[in-house]
């Protein structure tokens, strides 16, 4: 994309009341499509479509393999030969199309396929509305942290939406109710069986109905995913013009990116973002069930977090949407952090952050500690990848930042979850697996194990990167005070 390489300055005019809006508005369009979707995507594929894990595990592979591809094309398109904000509609329109169709398919074959191609078209449309911003705003470290945050909470939006819409619409009462969706989700026989059932019995067969209702019902997030991705599109078609580079037209963008990140510092940052994006996927892979053991303890403390996520939805993330709230203060305070800290500093603080998070998970079972652990997201999140995007887009030249941010994009998710996710289930995940004491025969997971080794993980990359992070127009200097 064309325009001047844009240093923070003290001098820089105010960001308008227009650009701040339609950014904003991008960003929570962008990611209110995706939250709509992925956090119901496990129980939706599982409990309702009833494909196998290692199925839903392709699923997931498919779509972040959009991520792997993506670059090599959106960031060639979008920095050489078409306006982003008009190749952001047109993938934006045809992803609408897809995720469409995700709702009504059945079979695993055409939702891998589906899966795949939509991942393709949705993946590059992450870093392309970041360099879109970052070309436009007048001051990089003290505007971006302001539109980027309406990502996130477009992402609790439609988490809440979701949630409160399933619970409406999707959460049966009363025998009649019971009786009715048992017949729709095909469980008749457990409908027979309410009548002369006991008090436990009905509870089981009562939450059994339930369940698979919600299930079925996850398909319209589908479905209000498709109707935002139509909003976006036509959106996009009034965002500011972002046209090509002039230079270099004929030249490969991607080459030139990869070029530009073999320098210091985006290599040591690239090479630290593989297992820190693995570490990001242990917490989306497992910290659902993880809560959910704790809620269903019969303690105060499952009985406070049962009230949040009743207040929260029943499908609306629950205690992880606190992590997301956290990352809002996070991105909110970055006009101000990026200034008073350097990069090197900030980078250091979320991965510290992954860490810490990962030990209180792996040696607490309190409440108050494991949301305080659920917060800690806003760190991760805001100080490591928010900043890790910052650094891309100052550090590589203004014809290549498309594609450059694509290549990071790719990084974390693509390669990080395709990698996180067996990682994080077939290696660690078998490890934790032990025998179960108190039922002979079962097993259990050993959440200590489990937790410890991205802990472990996280804190080898902090060594790593005080040793080796080294230059970058604003990350010189030591850390400071990313131990604290």
């Amino acid at each position: 994309m064309d325009g001047p390489d844009r240093d923070p300055s003290p001098g820089a005019p105010p960001l308008s009341f227009g650009l701040n809006f339609q950014l904003s508005t991008m960003m929570f369009l962008q990611y209110a499509i995706w939250g709509a979707w992925l956090p119901i995507l496990y129980p939706y594929l599982m409990g309702h479509r009833s494909f196998s894990l290692d199925q839903c595990g392709m699923i997931l592979a498919a779509g972040a393999a959009g991520a792997i591809l993506g670059p090599f094309v959106a960031g060639q398109v979008a920095d050489r030969h078409f306006h982003t904000e008009k190749f952001l509609a047109a993938s934006h329109l045809l992803g609408a199309v897809l995720v469409w169709f995700l709702a009504t398919i059945d079979s695993f074959n055409a939702f891998l396929v589906l899966s795949l191609l939509y991942g393709v078209i949705y993946a590059p449309t992450l870093a392309l509305t970041n360099s879109l911003a970052f070309h436009h705003l007048p001051d990089r470290d003290r505007d971006f942290g302001k539109v980027r945050v309406w990502g996130t909470i477009g992402w609790i939006a439609v988490g809440l939406g979701v949630g409160h819409w399933l619970g409406a619409r999707y959460t049966p009462e009363g025998i009649g109710e019971l009786t009715t969706w048992a017949g729709n989700v095909g469980l008749e026989s457990m409908a027979a069986q309410l009548a002369g059932a006991g008090p436990e019995e009905t509870k089981s067969i009562t939450q059994e109905i339930v369940t698979a209702a919600q299930n079925a019902g996850r398909a319209d997030a589908f479905r209000l995913s498709s109707i935002l991705g139509v909003a976006m599109a036509g959106f996009c078609l009034v965002l500011p013009k972002t046209p090509p580079s002039k230079e270099a037209r004929q030249s490969n963008a991607t080459m030139e990116a990869l070029g530009e990140v073999r320098k210091q510092p985006l290599l040591t940052l690239f090479l630290l973002a593989i297992p820190i994006s693995m570490v990001h996927q242990f917490y989306f892979v497992h910290t659902s069930s993880f809560l959910t053991l704790l809620q269903n303890r019969a303690d105060d403390a499952a009985e406070f977090a049962q009230s949040i996520n009743r207040i929260l939805g029943v499908g609306g993330g629950g205690l992880m949407t606190i992590g997301q709230m956290a990352e809002i203060l996070v991105l909110a305070s970055m006009p101000i952090l990026a200034k008073k800290f350097t990069r090197k500093t900030l980078l250091g603080v979320g991965i510290l952050a992954y860490a810490g998070r990962m030990a209180i998970f792996a040696n607490f079972d309190g409440m108050v500690p494991i949301l305080f652990g659920v917060a800690l997201h806003g760190l991760c999140f805001g100080c490591f990848i928010f900043v890790a995007f910052m650094v891309v887009d100052e550090e590589t030249t203004s014809d290549v930042r498309a594609s450059a941010q694509n290549l990071f994009n790719l990084v974390v998710v693509g390669i990080g979850i395709i990698v996180g996710s067996w990682f994080a289930t077939s290696v660690v995940g078998s490890y934790a697996t032990v025998p179960n004491p108190a039922l002979p025969g079962e097993t259990m997971t050993d959440f200590t194990r489990l937790f410890s080794i991205p802990m472990w993980m996280s804190l080898a990359c902090f060594l790593a990167l005080l040793v080796f992070y080294r230059g970058g127009t604003r990350a010189t200097g030591e850390l400071e005070g990313a131990a604290a």
